[in-house]
């Protein structure tokens, strides 16, 4: 079974040709660890060690050196739109308080299909609807590390092997429900 340990991000990607596509909903583009079937109907272990969020474009480094190019599969999701600027920012602000993973959009907000969400959004006078659309939401200020750049792919019959090691930030999780006591001292 061939092996993914590898990614080009897709703004370094420069028109290389592509062996195979895998299309993986949000979930499996977060995971960075699985076995997952190609559009040709390969199965491929996708082993990237720590955490990712592999998006539409960027490409799998598989061990032979072939490039399997990534795409983000159509999920349920709720698209919210609002009156205006303002409104759409107490939306996301609202949604960013719960920790829910939203896409942000010029004039909207896609989140994953949740009645619960469906209905806070709704209350707080947006116009919802239900969609199934690719999900490439913000990364936030926990998000993984971006990914490590490979401008260049090994011939897999060059005779020799390359090693790579490449460290990963691990995310984790941050409780906000402290307060700051402000004593006449600062806070940087």
């Amino acid at each position: 079974m061939p092996r993914a340990t590898s990614v080009i991000a897709a703004s370094h990607r420069h028109d290389r040709p592509v062996a195979d596509t895998v299309i993986l909903d949000y979930a499996t583009r977060s995971a960075g660890e699985g076995a997952v079937t190609s559009v040709m109907g390969r199965i491929i272990e996708v082993d990237l060690h720590g955490s990712v969020r592999l998006r539409t474009d960027d490409l799998l480094v598989l061990d032979d050196g072939a490039l399997v190019e990534v795409v983000a599969a159509p999920e349920p999701l709720i698209e919210a739109r609002a009156a205006d600027v303002a409104v759409l920012a107490r939306l996301a602000w609202h949604l960013g308080d719960r920790h829910i993973a939203v896409q942000l959009l010029p004039n909207r907000i896609r989140a994953r299909r949740d009645e619960a969400v469906e209905t806070l959004l709704a209350a707080l006078g947006a116009k919802v609807t239900l969609i199934d659309a690719p999900f490439e939401p913000e990364g936030g200020a926990y998000a993984p590390a971006p990914l490590p750049v490979h401008d260049h792919v090994h011939d897999a019959h060059c005779g020799h092997d390359h090693g790579h090691d490449h460290a990963h930030d691990h995310g984790h999780d941050h409780h906000h429900d402290h307060a700051h006591s402000h004593h006449g001292h600062k806070h940087d």
